[in-house]
């Protein structure tokens, strides 16, 4: 993360073009690119952290915080509804295109990615096939819970407006409940990925106190530049044409999770492939059946609630993403041109939403 530190001058660019009223678009690349260090700063501290804590509980830290950047951008974007209740509509458009971004950023870009060039250093790699299994199972679920609400939503507003919101919250719920299953089962089955790095920890307590300061204050930089950035979409949807799905969809997942990424493909690099599908995958499913169903309790608690209710396009792309990469999993081994596969896919769904009007 040395490298990306330099990228932090652009939060001073994007805060003072803020307040002296600069170009929109420029305050909007700026925020965007100074959230990349601090997002993966966020996953050094975890990191750390992680290490102190024993490696079930560190694995879990790693889980819960692992999208904590792109929760904090679209938890600003919720905000910024309640404040200015004429973007509500819009800000709600963003919230469920970048969920949707998410998850298909890591299924598609992230796995991509990362078996590419991975299968062109090392020709053919092996992950552990019974895992992936089980993942390619959740993450189907996770697509269905997602698309059950959509898909009986304008039935049910027919006769019944409040139960779209009682169907959005009670699958929210068992949404969670499974994805507490999951680290039940992992704890049980002591599958719960461990932390990166196994560094020894001489000076633990200033180590940990180093750890929780940084965590906060990247905490606090991106929670500050992502109101920079959502205050800034209005006017860069009217100056560039880009509709706010392809700024959900394609522009934040990969600002908030480009660290993570990174490190997906440098463990591929590496021939820790296991690893690298837990990032990619992992991600995904956490977004899926944890982040999503939180955001939809949290908005409540806000004043500007948000559904299940995705648009059909979305759920097209979802469905998508997830059905090629289960198929890429499940058995248990990949090579270069699966990885070239997974980008053709996320290519052709990025120019889609591009010009989708």
């Amino acid at each position: 993360m040395k490298y990306m530190r330099w990228l932090l001058a652009f939060g001073v660019v994007a805060i003072a073009g803020e307040f002296l009223h600069w170009s929109p678009v420029l305050i909007f690349v700026s925020s965007a690119i100074s959230i990349v260090p601090l997002a993966g700063w966020i996953g050094e501290a975890t990191e750390e952290i992680a290490e102190r804590i024993g490696p079930k509980w560190g694995g879990l830290l790693n889980a819960t915080l692992g999208n904590a950047a792109e929760l904090i951008i679209v938890l600003m974007a919720i905000w910024a509804g309640v404040r200015n209740p004429a973007l509500r509509e819009q800000m709600q458009v963003l919230v469920k295109a970048s969920i949707t971004g998410s998850i298909i950023g890591n299924l598609l870009l992230v796995m991509g990615f990362s078996i590419l060039l991975g299968g062109l250093v090392h020709k053919v790699q092996k992950f552990n096939r019974a895992q992936e299994g089980v993942h390619a199972t959740m993450l189907i679920l996770a697509v269905i819970a997602l698309a059950i609400p959509s898909l009986f939503s304008h039935a049910i507003d027919i006769k019944n407006h409040a139960a779209v919101e009682w169907l959005s919250l009670g699958t929210a719920a068992v949404m969670i409940l499974i994805y507490a299953l999951s680290v039940v089962y992992a704890f049980a089955t002591n599958t719960m990925s461990e932390p990166l790095s196994h560094k020894p920890a001489p000076q633990q307590h200033q180590s940990m106190r180093r750890s929780l300061l940084l965590l906060a204050a990247s905490t606090v930089g991106i929670a500050i530049l992502s109101e920079v950035l959502v205050g800034s979409v209005e006017h860069v949807v009217a100056q560039l044409g880009w509709t706010e799905f392809f700024l959900g969809v394609v522009i934040i997942p990969i600002v908030g999770n480009v660290a993570e990424h990174l490190v997906a493909v440098q463990v591929s690099l590496k021939n820790q492939m296991d690893l690298s599908m837990e990032i990619s995958i992992g991600s995904s499913l956490q977004v899926a059946l944890f982040v999503a169903p939180v955001i939809v309790f949290v908005s409540l608690a806000m004043g500007n609630p948000v559904n299940l209710v995705f648009d059909v396009f979305e759920l097209i792309a979802l469905v998508a993403a997830a059905f090629i990469a289960a198929l890429a999993a499940l058995d248990g081994e990949s090579n270069w041109l699966e990885g070239a596969q997974l980008l053709v896919v996320y290519a052709i769904v990025a120019m889609a939403f591009f010009f989708l009007p």
